[in-house]
């Protein structure tokens, strides 16, 4: 049993198709009981604005990048051959470096942006609830939650890089004039409307409403910034904020557009003084988008998509001083990456030739109990049995001084990279020893045997990670005497 990652982000996929294929709270649920209840052990899916992602734990490593592709591509509704072209893949060692990169913020739009950290506490609770994450993917998320504490509290990279928020709201005075004197508009009350609502208090805007289909999260929400609250079913008054605000953040869970153009339309000719409408920022912060795109095209208006927000980012620090030192940031956060990515390795492959030690202890236990009973057989009753003690304590003794060398030994060989697994087998086969050959419940593919098979035609397979879709034609380019039956699966699209 292996670990495997397979999923797609702003980096490799559109925001067009990471849209279509975005997936709500219960979709990403749902996702993770369709995978453990096939051949997956367990699964954990990480959705967010601009990524989604699966880690579990497989016993092939073509059957799992075959099955989590596919069970993407069905809850998406999307055909697996257009999705498989931005998926991504990464197994064994690469699979963790990988999570622990995103829990540091090191794979965000936004460089070093904590919101991910909670998404992926968030991600492991709903697996927890639904039993689709096991002891495997619970131990590595909590260490994936200690990674990016560490990097936030440990490096600048919280300084370095911006939250879309911020990124959006840059140069927003240029657009609506002095912020202190502007009314804001928060629609949601989840973790990035509320970094929202913050930010634009921080920011020092005069007014601050906050819309939400639960009231009361809308009026917790509200409270805490000093604003006002309204319920987001409430059309008229929405459309009445709507004509005062200066500012428009939306980032709901919302099937289908929330603002329609129409109605910011309307709202804007209510807001026109001599039959002019002061300018408006509209931030879209959602996936898929909450506001209709054709109000960007609307006069006075300025909308800011993910789109947007992701080339703003793309193009870097610039000469902005607040960014300086980001280099150095980075820098130390991957060093925090890479120390605890080593560190956690060491770890499992320490912990998966435990049972192989276990067994020889428990076989030479058995063999000492074993003579000690037949010598005091042989004795007899009357024997002091100071003297049996004695013996007994000498062959323990004798016991553990022969085993202790071996035992420490292939723990360190493996918990250093080594050939651990390799070390643990021999001992097993000359001692006939029975039993598990790892530990973590099966989960041997961590460390220097994680790495990917070979797959002809796909070079990124053997490194560990590539692409899904090199894989998928490789893997169908295969004669059977390549490759078993159980790791070829029809994939549609011509690519099975």
């Amino acid at each position: 049993m292996s670990l495997l990652f397979v999923g797609m982000s702003h980096r490799t996929a559109p925001i067009s198709l990471l849209e279509r294929a975005a997936l709500d709270a219960e979709g990403a649920r749902a996702l993770a009981r369709d995978l453990c209840g096939g051949t997956v052990l367990e699964a954990a899916v990480l959705a967010t604005c601009n990524r989604v992602e699966v880690y579990a734990v497989v016993p092939s490593f073509h059957l799992g990048v075959q099955d989590l592709s596919g069970a993407l591509a069905q809850r998406s509704g999307l055909p697996l051959a257009e999705l498989a072209e931005s998926l991504i893949f990464a197994y064994g060692d690469r699979a963790v470096e990988h999570l622990f990169n995103v829990s540091a913020g090191l794979d965000s739009m936004a460089l070093g942006e904590s919101q991910v950290l909670g998404q992926v506490r968030t991600s492991l609770r709903r697996g927890q609830e639904d039993g689709t994450v096991g002891r495997v993917l619970d131990q590595l998320v909590q260490r994936a939650l200690r990674v990016g504490k560490r990097v936030h509290s440990e490096t600048g990279l919280d300084k370095a890089g911006r939250s879309l928020v911020e990124a959006a709201l840059e140069g927003a005075e240029s657009v609506v004039g002095p912020l202190a004197d502007a009314r804001a508009l928060v629609i949601g009350a989840g973790s990035m409307s509320a970094l929202a609502a913050t930010t634009l208090q921080r920011l020092g805007v005069g007014s601050i409403a906050v819309a939400n289909r639960t009231p009361a999260r809308a009026e917790r929400l509200a409270a805490a910034v000093g604003g006002t609250w309204l319920g987001l079913d409430d059309d008229a008054a929405l459309r009445a904020v709507l004509a005062t605000a200066d500012v428009v953040v939306s980032c709901t869970g919302a099937v289908g557009t929330v603002l329609d153009a129409a109605d910011i339309a309307a709202a804007r000719a209510e807001r026109s003084v001599d039959g002019e409408a002061a300018p408006q920022l509209l931030v879209d912060l959602a996936l898929p988008h909450d506001v209709d795109l054709a109000a960007g095209d609307l006069p006075g208006v300025e909308l800011v998509g993910l789109d947007a927000l992701r080339r703003r980012l793309a193009e870097g620090p610039g000469d902005d001083p607040a960014l300086s030192g980001v280099a150095g940031s980075v820098s130390a956060a991957r060093a925090v990456v890479a120390d605890e990515v080593a560190g956690y390795l060491g770890e499992q492959r320490a912990a998966a030739v435990a049972p192989t030690v276990a067994a020889l202890r428990s076989l030479a236990r058995d063999v000492v109990e074993g003579e000690v009973a037949r010598l005091r057989g042989r004795l007899g009753p009357e024997v002091d049995p100071r003297v049996v003690a004695e013996a007994e304590l000498a062959v323990h003794r004798v016991t553990e001084k022969l085993l202790h060398t071996p035992t420490v030994r292939v723990k360190a060989l493996a918990a250093d990279g080594a050939d651990g697994a390799g070390y643990a087998a021999v001992l097993r086969e000359l001692f006939d020893l029975d039993g598990p050959t790892s530990g973590l419940g099966g989960l041997a593919g961590l460390g220097a045997g994680s790495v990917a098979p070979t797959v002809s035609s796909a070079g990124s397979a053997s490194t560990g990670g590539g692409s899904v879709a090199e894989v998928l034609r490789a893997v169908a380019a295969q004669t059977p005497a390549q490759t078993s039956a159980q790791d070829v699966v029809p994939v549609e699209g011509g690519t099975s």
